[in-house]
């Protein structure tokens, strides 16, 4: 496999407040990492790092071989970059549809027509295609969910940022969400996702790495990682006995 994004010695603080101290990892193309730890752990940092919003103190991001680390969140967009939030960030006043093809046209700058094709892909995609005329604000929250994902895919990127977007849902809503996930690992896609939902990173992902005190801690597959020492005295802060 060849790696799609390697991420080297990543930091980033704020005046004395150190939150990633030094974060290394790669993903390969068309794998699911995923990515847990306690809460302050820094793991949105990161993806703010690693997708543009915010601007790292040392380290190098590179993707394709190239260091995009100076690079701006517009541009890495533009460049196979798609994202969702831990607090879906749709236009609530707008449509399902409406909102897959703002995405797809400032995202990537198709044409409205050729976006509107793309949210019609999208919506049936996601399984929304039933209510691509309903507000975003009047949408439960496993729909919202969905449709997060779908504003991400709007812009046709190659790596696909999940932040929480289990989380808050019952066991069945998050069987539909990792459906959505194994569904784009078969179209190719590469995926890093943070998650809490223990479910979701042992049943939706091919590697998980613990991030804790800023650094990363241990990957694996996610059975090995979610068994070791290290989960356990970090993240579950427990420890094992005998």
């Amino acid at each position: 496999m060849n790696s799609i994004l390697k991420v080297e010695h990543l930091k980033v603080s704020f005046g004395n407040n150190h939150v990633l101290k030094d974060v290394n990892f790669e993903l390969e193309e068309n794998e699911i990492l995923g990515v847990i730890g306690p809460n302050g752990a820094g793991k949105t940092v990161m993806l703010n790092l690693i997708t543009g919003i915010l601007k790292p103190t040392g380290g190098s991001i590179i993707y394709k071989d190239m260091d995009i680390s100076k690079v701006g969140i517009a541009e890495r967009t533009r460049m196979g970059f798609g994202r969702t939030f831990q607090v879906p960030r749709s236009f609530e006043n707008m449509n399902a549809y409406e909102n897959i093809m703002v995405s797809g046209i400032y995202g990537s700058g198709l044409s409205q027509r050729s976006a509107g094709e793309r949210a019609v892909e999208i919506l049936n995609f996601i399984g929304l295609a039933d209510k691509g005329n309903i507000l975003a604000g009047k949408l439960g929250l496993l729909d919202r969910k969905r449709l997060e994902i779908g504003n991400a895919l709007a812009s046709s990127p190659k790596i696909l940022f999940f932040d929480e977007v289990a989380g808050g849902l019952t066991e069945s809503e998050i069987e539909n969400i990792l459906d959505i996930v194994r569904s784009l690992k078969k179209e190719g896609y590469s995926i890093i996702w943070i998650e809490h939902v223990i479910q979701t990173m042992l049943h939706g992902t091919d590697r998980v790495l613990l991030l804790a005190d800023g650094r990363d801690i241990i990957s694996g597959s996610p059975a090995e990682v979610m068994a070791s020492d290290e989960v356990e005295r970090v993240y579950l802060g427990v420890k094992k006995h005998g």
